[in-house]
């Protein structure tokens, strides 16, 4: 349907319920109604039914029952929340089952027991198969030996009695304070040994040791910038230590270099200021709470992340520098005009309410600028 603009009367509609003819052909005259419409002599005529069209395929929109109460019969439509954009932030995702958990460990008693009962046997056979000196065998007391010589059943006891050795003596470690071993066996993690003292641990599985102490890394100087957008240099002192090594070995390819990563990157999302200013706390809270967070999931605990020397980048160094001592001289010589003028006003207030002086407007002029020349010159200042 055309829509057409109309600048007639109202006089020139046809009454209401007044019959209309010159239907279509065929209809023998049947009486049709047009569509009503909303129209005035200024603007375009719209069908009324087209106000209140019904959507074909409504969104059903979900709102919760508490706020749809609290705006019932009020006419306001209720506001609906926005989705947070997805990946507006980047956590790691590790494996979640790749957990530090406890290595199946004996104390160090059975790996010494084993390997004494090794070369106990290793000596027994060498008595069997005749192969003990006849000194040694006198110096024991020993019964003689068979001297059977080294057959199948000497060599396989060999075999067994060195492997016993092997086992009990190579799986032998010293578990110190600090430090954690990581066990692996073919690619496969196996379990953290955190225990110390003497331990026997199965000699196949790989070990890595992994500091676990409270460490303080001292950064050198990385790129930062103030709340204007200044370029800054920051040295910053973290400090960490490794809560779950399986994550923090196994789940990145260096974790020092990662958090070394977590501190530049949170530079530059925190602005940082000179010593002395007043959100240099803020900015090492700040600073501990995102790096804790970035460093979070691969396993490191962070305690603290403050900056200990803050300075201008090279490249802005000099105009900074020149800026600050224009704003020193600034803030003194306001001072100085400040305290100038209060003495000039003390000294020709006292002198005229006491009556030393009667003074007319151009003398009380002269009078300040003799003043103010001379206590400008008296405190080095040129006027």
């Amino acid at each position: 349907m055309s829509t057409t603009t109309s600048h007639t009367s109202e006089s020139d509609d046809p009454p209401e319920g007044a019959p209309l003819l010159g239907g279509p052909a065929g209809t023998g005259g049947t009486v049709t109604r047009p569509a009503r419409l909303i129209q005035n002599e200024a603007t375009t005529e719209i069908p009324v039914h087209l106000l209140f069209r019904d959507d074909t395929d409504p969104v059903p929109v979900p709102l919760k029952p508490a706020v749809v109460g609290r705006r019932q019969d009020t006419g306001e439509q209720p506001r609906l929340r926005r989705p947070a954009p997805a990946g507006s932030r980047s956590v790691p995702q590790l494996d979640p089952d790749l957990r530090e958990r406890p290595a199946r460990v004996l104390p160090g008693a059975a790996g010494v027991l084993a390997g004494a009962g090794g070369i106990a046997g290793c000596l027994a056979t060498s008595w069997w198969a005749g192969a003990l000196p006849r000194l040694a065998v006198e110096t024991l007391r020993l019964p003689v030996p068979p001297g059977t010589g080294l057959g199948p059943a000497q060599c396989a006891a060999y075999a067994g009695a060195g492997a016993l050795a092997l086992l009990g003596f190579g799986g032998l470690a010293r578990g110190r304070t600090g430090q954690a071993r990581l066990l692996g066996l073919f690619g496969r993690y196996r379990g953290t040994v955190r225990r110390t003292g003497l331990l026997w641990v199965n000699p196949l599985l790989r070990r890595r040791r992994v500091d676990v102490r409270l460490r303080h890394w001292r950064s050198e100087a990385m790129p930062a910038a103030d709340a204007a957008g200044v370029a800054m240099r920051a040295v910053v002192l973290v400090v960490w230590r490794v809560r779950d090594t399986a994550r923090a070995v196994l789940g990145i390819d260096d974790h020092e270099t990662y958090l070394r990563e977590c501190v530049e990157a949170a530079l530059a999302r925190v602005p940082v200021e000179l010593p002395g200013g007043a959100r240099g706390g803020a900015a090492g809270e700040a600073l501990t709470r995102l790096v804790a967070a970035d460093a979070g999931p691969v396993g490191l605990e962070v305690f603290s992340v403050q900056p200990v020397r803050v300075e201008y980048a090279p490249e802005v160094a000099a105009a900074m520098h020149r800026r600050t001592i224009a704003a020193l001289d600034a803030r003194q010589r306001a001072g100085m005009l400040n305290s100038v003028v209060d003495s000039v006003e003390d000294t020709v207030t006292r002198l005229t309410m006491r009556g030393l002086v009667e003074l007319d407007d151009y003398e009380r002029k002269v009078l300040v600028r003799d003043l103010t020349v001379a206590f400008c010159s008296g405190r080095g200042e040129p006027v």
